[in-house]
């Protein structure tokens, strides 16, 4: 199956689009809403997408759907104590199911959603002042429609969309920036002008250039942040 990736730019203002659409928002329900909307909007392959706000018991306070299915699927996730939402929040990691039907870690869910339109799913945890506040997914109606890339696309959605939902669920005026959301904005950044001078160096397309920037990051156990910034610092010259 050929996936579809976002350009640099693309993705540049499509997660700026979303920190828009958050920076206006005073309410959470609203807010968790609109993310979800730009999230499918913004993950090619996506069936429908969900944001979940959590208590500290895994108990959901808010939640945003782009469909019924995405709603169905994450309720039963609920009930049942068991799925990628709630894993992805229990342990602060983004989690990849490829096949939904075959994939071993939530059986008595995956059985319940066997006859939803869902085959692959990735869910991103939202980190917040040091705490999972929640997670958000993609539902794709094929198996093996995400992978890493997708995960990590994800990933940069979630750490700027986190810190503000922070702030609007705190009260606190969304359109304050704190140092945690200029934070989480820098990392954004930076992974996106890493990419942009491997694509330049190797003449690659952006999904390549991410691609060798995790592998980078995993051989030297750092953050993709770490070695974004290593990169645009100039160090090491040529990561591969």
């Amino acid at each position: 199956m050929t996936k579809k990736h976002l350009p640099l730019d693309e993705l540049s203002a499509a997660v700026g689009r979303i920190l828009g659409l958050l920076l206006t928002e005073e309410k959470v329900d609203r807010a968790v809403q609109n993310l979800s909307k730009a999230i499918q909007e913004s993950v090619p392959g996506t069936l429908g997408a969900g944001v979940s706000i959590l208590d500290a018991q895994g108990r959901r306070t808010s939640a945003g759907f782009t469909d019924p299915v995405v709603e169905q699927a994450d309720i039963l996730q609920y009930e049942l104590g068991q799925g990628p939402c709630l894993t992805a929040w229990a342990s602060e990691e983004t989690v990849i199911a490829q096949d939904i039907g075959t994939d071993p870690r939530w059986p008595e869910w995956s059985a319940t959603v066997s006859g939803l339109p869902i085959k692959s799913v990735v869910s991103a945890p939202l980190l917040a002042d040091g705490h999972s506040m929640g997670a958000m997914k993609v539902y794709a109606a094929q198996p093996f429609s995400y992978d890493d890339t997708t995960a990590s696309l994800m990933e940069l959605f979630s750490s700027p969309a986190a810190t503000l939902l922070s702030h609007i669920q705190s009260a606190e005026t969304p359109r304050r920036i704190s140092e945690g959301l200029q934070s989480a904005l820098y990392s954004r950044d930076v992974v996106n002008r890493a990419c942009g001078i491997l694509m330049e160096r190797h003449k690659i397309p952006h999904p390549d250039a991410l691609q060798i920037l995790m592998g980078y990051a995993r051989d030297q156990r750092s953050t993709l942040q770490e070695a974004s910034a290593e990169l645009v610092a100039g160090t090491p010259a040529d990561p591969r």
